[in-house]
C-alpha cells in the first residue's frame, strides 16, 4: 500500500519536475491510501489557487484510492509519532496512517526524510 503526501499530489497535478516520481504510486489506485487530512490540505490549496470547481475535480481524483478516515487509534498514534519524530500535525497523521496499514509514503516534504518506509525526493 502507498500514501502520496500532499506535496506529491500537487507536484503530480501541476506536472512539476518530480511528477514522474509520484506517478506510479498515484496511478496504481488499487494500492493507494488517501488519509482524509490529505483531502483537506489539497482541497484548501487548490481552492485558494484555482477555485472550487478545480478543487472538487482534484478531490474526485484522490478518491479513486481508498480514503482512510481519522480514527481514535490513528489520532493517538499520530500524537505519539509527532512527539517522537517532531512531526507537524498533518504529517504525524499521515505517518500514523501509513504505519497502521504498513504503507509506504512518497513525499517531497523533508519532515518525513529518514523515516521508515518513506520514499523522499528533494523538491
Amino acid at each position: 500500500m502507498n500514501i502520496v503526501d500532499s506535496s506529491g499530489w500537487l507536484e503530480y497535478f501541476t506536472n512539476g519536475k518530480n511528477a514522474d516520481f509520484f506517478a506510479p504510486a498515484i496511478e496504481k489506485t488499487t494500492q493507494l491510501l488517501v488519509p482524509t487530512v490529505i483531502l483537506t490540505e489539497i482541497f484548501k490549496k487548490v481552492l485558494t489557487t484555482n477555485g472550487e470547481d478545480e478543487a472538487l475535480y482534484i478531490i474526485a481524483q484522490l478518491q479513486q484510492g481508498e480514503v482512510v478516515y481519522l480514527t481514535t487509534e490513528i489520532a493517538l498514534n499520530a500524537a505519539r509519532f509527532g512527539f517522537l519524530h517532531k512531526l507537524p500535525l498533518a504529517d504525524s497523521i499521515i505517518y500514523a496512517t501509513a504505519k497502521m496499514y504498513n504503507a509506504s509514503i512518497y513525499t517531497q516534504d523533508a519532515d518525513f526524510k529518514g523515516l521508515e518506509k518513506v520514499f523522499y525526493i528533494k523538491k
